[in-house]
């Protein structure tokens, strides 16, 4: 076995761990995360890999990080015993290769609890410290804020050892973190992303006074430093700590001792997620017996007789509880699930996609199941299958009229979308498609968002394109007088306005809503005809000979341009406008990068995103946002992070900056 790495893998080796490094100081130091942990724990994944086939990269590396380094801003202490993380299984396989090495395999099953750890110091039962994980070495004091926690009793009763370190999460409830969040937007404070935020926010405060005015809970379910013990399994610990005044999360735990057994186990709190008033991310699966647990003793950062089966962290079974009907601005209703608020990968979900009436139907979704809601990236929540059917559930009929101005809904021969007919009239139509138009990939009119959108519409003031450039001159005395505006903000709207005159021929393409066509085909029709008019005569036969454009697109671009109303209203914007035309660009149809499917990941220091994505797609290029086993070629710039990961496991070439100069250069 080659134990000495590449140059290749030493780079990337230290490119995940100061990745980890940085995400567990804006995780645990600034309770802000800046990934998902689905992110995180790929990264942490790969690392450890290649710290099984190097051990030499062990050293400083993920199998011996634990949190993260303590804040300035607190007195710290070191913990008397070290607060280890837990080791990390994803499917059965790896909970059947933990499993298979226990001699003991009677196992005591607990929630993971989303929230912050904690260490509670009681001396002759009374509590005289508090401290946060930290590094795991080294905790911050936050004695007085655990005080202020219903949960953390100040004197233990009963029968306790006369020194202990209690030690457990603390978090928030979905109901007390909605109703933070609430109040918090109210006074125009700062709104929490999730529960575990909120609750290293509030618990990680200098002035116990804010951590008081919080509702935080708390479970207890270790312990670190103790004089004596009177309990021999961790069964038996719960049972103590509840008669000392802690609360522990007993009703949901198991007995276990079998791989079907815990499979069974995950399976059904995977089911009860929903309704547990908490966020969970998994599962910890104990050694029972404390003296199996001693003997197996523990790694350099966790003890090898638990391990933490995490949940998927994009999917999450939750209860539909209401289907409303959005209307966009091509007219199209979209159902909308109203869901039980969900924790998927670090965000709360409340609301989630049906996509259309024939999908309700195939999955064969009711008010009131238990859904499958799937979340990846920062793709919209969607309902994938339904979980449990509830015995009253209620079956959603689509409406046969506009539920934003009651106008008919119709669905055109062969398609599957149903749509308002009420195109001029519509209110949710017109705001859809102003909002589309302002957009930053359309004419980017910074200060005219969907609130000033519905405000000017509300009082007649737009209502079209053109009427945004002239929107200053007609109303500008008015709109100085109204509530969030003056003089300034007037100016700076109309300068904005004034920017956004001239436009190129793509971006204008893009805004004006033609249905069916986007950024990546605005641009392939400026490429090609060079010119607005040119584009507005083209025939579908002409259309149709465009690689990338089909049938359909070349339908709805004559179908756009042939409409009076739309012809009207162009003419209308091309007074106040001005178009620049687009250099023609014939497609390369041979070449190192024609036809390949390339993904851009991290940061390039000679091209910005959109740059090296056009120069791509004029070397015949077909550039994607994720990686896949379908991707021919990952660049990867400075600080590439999840896809260049993809990109090693699944095998794909990675150019390097350089490489992709080059391929321009020949």
């Amino acid at each position: 076995m080659n134990t000495t790495p590449d140059l290749f893998t030493l780079a990337e080796h230290a490119d995940l761990i100061k990745k980890l490094n940085e995400w567990d100081i804006a995780y645990h130091q600034n309770d802000a995360p800046v990934v998902d942990d689905a992110t995180y724990d790929a990264a942490k994944k790969r690392a450890l890999a290649i710290e099984e086939q190097y051990p030499a990269l062990a050293k400083d590396g993920a199998s011996t990080h634990v949190g993260a380094a303590v804040s300035d801003k607190f007195k710290s202490y070191p913990h008397a015993v070290p607060m280890l993380s837990i080791s990390d299984v994803f499917d059965e396989k790896d909970v059947a290769d933990w499993f298979d090495k226990l001699a003991d395999k009677n196992l005591f099953i607990e929630l993971k609890i989303d929230g912050v750890s904690y260490s509670a110091r009681y001396e002759n039962g009374v509590l005289v410290r508090g401290l946060t994980r930290g590094g795991g070495i080294i905790g911050e004091d936050i004695t007085q804020n655990l005080m202020t926690i219903a949960d953390i009793p100040k004197k233990l009763s009963g029968d306790f050892p006369d020194v202990i370190e209690v030690r457990g999460e603390v978090y928030m409830t979905r109901a007390d973190f909605i109703a933070l969040n609430a109040v918090a937007a109210q006074n125009g404070d700062k709104v929490f992303a999730n529960p575990r935020n909120a609750a290293a926010g509030s618990l990680r405060q200098l002035n116990p006074e804010i951590t008081a005015s919080r509702r935080l809970s708390a479970f207890a379910y270790t312990y670190g430093e103790l004089s004596s013990r009177n309990w021999q399994t961790q069964s038996e610990y719960f049972d103590k700590l509840q008669s000392w005044g802690f609360k522990t999360t007993r009703q949901y735990a198991h007995h276990a001792h079998t791989l079907d057994e815990i499979q069974a186990v995950y399976n059904d709190i995977m089911m009860q997620r929903a309704e547990i008033p908490f966020d969970i991310d998994g599962l910890v699966i104990k050694v029972n017996d404390v003296a199996q647990q001693e003997k197996m003793g523990c790694r350099a950062n966790s003890p090898r007789w638990e391990v933490a089966y995490k949940f998927p962290a994009a999917r999450a079974v939750t209860q539909l509880n209401g289907i409303t009907v959005q209307v966009g601005r091509t007219g199209v209703l979209t159902p909308v699930a109203e869901l039980e608020p969900i924790n998927i990968g670090g965000v709360l979900i409340s609301r989630a996609t049906l996509h259309n009436a024939d999908e309700i139907a195939r999955l064969n979704v009711k008010i009131g199941d238990k859904v499958i809601v799937q979340r990846a990236g920062d793709v919209i929540p969607q309902i994938v299958g339904v979980a449990e059917s509830a015995p009253d559930a209620t079956e959603f009929h689509f409406p046969d009229v506009c539920p934003v101005c009651g106008a008919a809904v119709i669905q055109d021969s062969g398609m599957v979308a149903r749509r308002c007919i009420n195109t001029l009239g519509c209110p949710a139509q017109r705001i859809g498609e102003l909002e589309h138009f302002v957009s930053r990939k359309g004419f980017d009119i910074e200060g005219l968002g969907t609130k000033q959108l519905e405000l000017f519409i509300s009082r007649g003031w737009i209502n079209s394109p053109a009427d945004i450039f002239t929107l200053i001159a007609r109303h500008g005395d008015e709109i100085k007088n109204l509530d969030g505006f003056g003089e300034k903000s007037v100016a700076n709207l109309n300068d904005a306005i004034e920017r956004a005159r001239d436009i190129d021929l793509h971006r204008f393409l893009f805004s004006i809503g033609i249905p069916e066509i986007g950024e990546a085909t605005s641009k392939l029709l400026a490429r090609t005809f060079g010119n607005l008019n040119a584009v507005r005569t083209a025939s579908a036969t002409e259309l149709k000979q465009v690689d990338g454009i089909g049938d359909v697109m070349a339908d709805e671009i004559v179908s756009f341009f042939t409409d009076a109303h739309n012809t009207h209203e162009l003419d209308a914007l091309l007074e106040q406008v001005r178009v620049r035309d687009a250099e023609i660009v014939a497609p390369v149809l041979t070449g190192q990068l024609a036809g390949k499917k390339v993904v851009l990941t991290g940061t390039l220091s000679g091209y910005s995103r959109d740059e090296a994505k056009e120069i791509l797609e004029r070397m015949g290029a077909k550039v994607a946002g994720s990686v896949s086993a379908k991707t021919d070629i990952v660049i990867a710039g400075a600080d590439a992070g999840s896809k260049l990961t993809r990109a090693n496991e699944l095998g794909i070439t990675v150019w390097s900056e350089q490489e992709f100069m080059d391929a321009i250069a020949n």
